[in-house]
């Protein structure tokens, strides 16, 4: 009845039961705390059964913040391991619950933190720059942000049931395959990743048809702002790289379920193709978390140099080439395995070109800042930090797509430290900015700013300490997933100054958490009440914060850049108060339900428990069956009310 699932699933290592342990209190307090207020019916009505963008967009955000604390923990357990790990010291975790951890770690922070803030921050700030008042697909939304958040809480039942794979972040064959991997560690890989995978993959379509289709009257392509034009692209690639995902996970399952050969290379099948399929994947992956990155910065730059952004038409097409050349690079990431040296010098000369239109946006960016008057605040600061370390990692990149070099390094630390230079200096870095930025439009308060600055100096002290002394052991021969080493290697001191750096980081975390605790708690005293507190020049600032759930009483028409700051300057004529009745779709639960069942799935699938999966499935088919059959219903908000609700938010902003 309970296929694979015995009593021995519920034993683990004393590390990972404190782990437990503290989720599972974790877990109860919340819901305490729930029960307490008697807050179980707000959360149903407008949060859990939404299809706002806009709460689902906090949501996406608050789970992927979550999923960072659990992904550092692992990343702090790692460092910890290899810095006491050495000579007769085997440190704190066995070899085996490392593997672990390794492969956690990278799974949580791609596939759940990167993917997170990226959509969070769509659903969030896109509808409001095109001047939409919704997205294309409301529910389709809805459904891609609950099928993320229980593929987040099946790698959490991971923790806790059973063993987490050991074949690494991607599980490449045959190590990922029956053989290697008999127990179900790898089955919850491919059943979360999956999951979150269709997610996305909705996801993605609903916000390259919202961007295509919903802009407001006169924003054609070359009127959008930069943060849009980089979803955009960013939305293309997650269409055309998820499905190869999705298909590559599901020869796998295949291959372990139904004893199938697509990766076995003792049965006629290739594991080169596995890495080639993941990779043609992955290194787009790199671009859809990096993209909106760099809108994010293309934003906040000019804002806070008070000019308008430098070669805009350059950073288009510069996101446009980025776009098309991430597709024909990924096989930079296996030079090593036999390609033949013209496919090698190919992909390592496209991927010297990327390059080229990386650079014209980093200069277009200080170019913007020469001569304007820069104001150093935070998000300003997030943006130095991101030119600092995503330079170098830019140029070890560069670096790494010599075959030479690469033969030398690959599957070193080297690796590691150019990858977090890029992702953490990049992408996070990003978000940190975005997050600072938009956080007042989003809440109508602002995060403390003295806060931000401490944060800011632990993450980028941290960071240096933490990531550049892995180059050097790189070069030293350290590999990736190391968790034990000699006394006679010499590498241990480094260790433990990169040890020292994930506990400066730790600090910048704790700041970052205190900061917006203290935030939310003196909300009333940091109220934004102008809804344009940086001078902003999209149209996400001519509105109020918090923004109304309609976004805009009036569809906005825009003949030019920079709408807002035309209208301040008197170059664009101010919106005619002329209202009508807005129509906006009716919150549904049937998301969550699929949500919910989908975990089901996916952990049933996992031990072989196939009568409850069945079930579960069934139940999908119907739930999409009853959706997809009955009529959209909508709330209608009537012309008078959006009069009183616009006149009413006017009058706080002149009480306050």
């Amino acid at each position: 009845m309970f296929g694979k699932l015995t009593i021995e699933a519920f034993k683990h290592e004393a590390s990972q039961n404190v782990a437990v342990c503290m989720m599972l209190l974790s877990g109860i307090g919340i819901i305490g705390i729930i029960f307490y207020t008697k807050s179980w019916k707000w959360l149903w009505n407008d949060w859990f059964t939404s299809v706002d963008p806009k709460r689902i967009g906090v949501m996406y955000i608050i789970t992927a913040l979550l999923m960072f604390f659990k992904g550092f923990a692992d990343a702090v357990m790692m460092r910890l391991q290899q810095a006491l790990s050495v000579g007769d010291s085997h440190g704190f975790i066995s070899a085996g619950h490392f593997q672990e951890v390794f492969s956690a770690h990278g799974t949580t922070m791609i596939f759940f933190v990167g993917m997170g803030v990226v959509f969070g921050l769509l659903n969030l700030i896109v509808p409001l720059q095109i001047g939409a008042r919704d997205v294309a697909f409301p529910f389709l939304n809805a459904l891609g942000f609950w099928l993320f958040a229980s593929a987040c809480v099946l790698s959490l039942v991971s923790l806790a049931v059973g063993k987490f794979s050991q074949a690494g972040w991607l599980a490449y064959p045959p190590l990922s395959g029956i053989e290697y991997s008999p127990d179900e560690g790898v089955d919850y890989w491919i059943w979360m990743v999956q999951i979150a995978g269709v997610g996305s993959t909705m996801s993605g379509i609903n916000f390259l048809v919202t961007i295509l289709k919903m802009r407001c009257p006169g924003m054609t392509l070359m009127k959008m702002p930069i943060f849009v034009w980089s979803a955009l692209c960013a939305m293309v690639l997650v269409i055309f790289a998820f499905p190869i995902l999705t298909a590559t996970l599901y020869m796998l399952t295949l291959d372990r379920y139904l004893g199938m050969h697509f990766f076995s290379a003792g049965e006629g099948g290739n594991p080169m193709l596995y890495v080639n399929l993941i990779w043609a994947w992955g290194h787009p992956e790199v671009y859809i978390l990096i993209l909106p990155a760099f809108g994010i910065f293309s934003e906040v730059v000019p804002t806070f140099s008070e000019k308008r952004l430098f070669g805009y038409v350059s950073m288009v097409w510069a996101l446009i080439l980025i776009t098309f050349l991430s597709f024909v690079v990924w096989l930079h990431h296996f030079f090593t395995m036999g390609a033949g040296p013209n496919v090698n010098a190919f992909f390592g000369v496209m991927t010297m070109l990327i390059a080229i239109p990386t650079g014209v946006k980093i200069f277009n960016w200080l170019f913007t800042k020469f001569r304007g008057r820069v104001h150093f605040t935070s998000p300003m600061l997030w943006f130095f930090a991101f030119v600092l370390n995503f330079s170098v990692g830019g140029m070890t990149g560069i670096l790494l797509s010599s075959p030479p070099v690469d033969y030398q390094v690959h599957n070193s630390l080297f690796l590691i430290a150019h990858f977090h230079g890029m992702v953490i200096g990049g992408m996070l870095f990003g978000f940190f900015s975005g997050f600072t930025y938009w956080f007042p439009k989003i809440t109508g308060f602002f995060l403390s700013e003295t806060l931000n600055r401490y944060a800011f100096w632990f993450w980028f002290t941290g960071f240096l300490l933490a990531f550049m002394p892995l180059y050097m052991l790189g070069f030293m021969g350290a590999t990736r997933r190391l968790d034990h080493y000699e006394a006679s290697t010499g590498w241990n001191s480094i260790f433990v100054v990169v040890g020292i750096g994930a506990a400066i980081i730790l600090c910048g975390i704790s700041v970052q958490a205190y900061g917006l605790f203290k935030s939310i708690k003196d909300r009333k005293k940091n109220l934004d009440i102008t809804g344009d507190p940086w001078n902003g020049r999209t149209l996400e600032w001519s509105i109020p914060s918090p923004p109304p759930i309609y976004n805009f009483a009036i569809t906005p028409t825009v003949d030019q850049l920079d709408p807002l700051w035309a209208i301040k300057r008197g170059q664009a004529p101010q919106p005619q108060k002329d209202y009508e009745d807005i129509h906006l779709p009716k919150n549904t639960p049937m998301g969550l339900y699929i949500g919910v069942l989908s975990l089901i799935v996916g952990f049933a699938m996992t031990w072989h428990i196939l009568w409850l999966a069945i079930v579960c499935f069934i139940a999908i088919i119907t739930c999409l069956i009853i959706r997809l059959s009955g009529e959209d219903e909508h709330d209608v908000i009537t012309a008078a009310q959006v009069k009183e609700m616009e006149a009413a938010s006017i009058r706080r902003r002149e009480v306050v």
